[in-house]
């Protein structure tokens, strides 16, 4: 019997007792966009969703997640943050900031727990995907344990 080797997320999940199960996808380093990732689980990109670390002007940085399909509306995520602007951080830092890196990031178990927002079409599907913290693995939930361990906000963050 092979063992799932356990991400730093899933060592979270497990200690908050929420339920949760993983995937595992093959990639490529071009293919590393959320939708890609739909694709090679056979999922609805709808409810797989990728994590935005971005920079506001007042508050530093914001972590912003939204489905794959989707792109961010920085507007609205600068006017839900408190911030008059927000920008996306370079990939360069986005290990040093979060500990995960580009195609990998989680909203859970980052260097800081910094203001986190999920897009408000979360709660319109049973079971959301989320990035394992590493690159190919994801994990399933129900929005609301997320939005409760991560204390997270929701807003509408993405483009019309």
């Amino acid at each position: 019997m092979k063992h799932e080797k356990k991400t730093n997320v899933m060592r979270i999940l497990d200690k908050a007792k929420i339920p949760y199960t993983t995937k595992t996808f093959e990639f490529s380093e071009e293919e590393l966009s959320g939708v890609e990732a739909a694709e090679a689980l056979g999922f609805d990109p709808a409810m797989v969703f990728k994590t935005i670390v971005t920079r506001g002007d007042k508050t530093g940085p914001v972590v912003f997640c939204l489905p794959s399909d989707k792109e961010i509306d920085l507007k609205a995520a600068a006017r839900v943050s408190g911030n008059k602007s927000v920008a996306m951080v370079h990939v360069k830092e986005l290990q040093g900031l979060t500990g995960y890196i580009r195609g990998g990031c989680s909203p859970i178990g980052m260097k800081k727990q910094y203001p986190t927002y999920i897009d408000a079409s979360c709660v319109e599907h049973d079971i959301i995907s989320i990035s394992a913290g590493q690159r190919g693995h994801q994990v399933c939930l129900a929005p609301a344990d997320l939005i409760h361990l991560i204390e997270a906000g929701t807003a509408d963050l993405t483009q019309k």
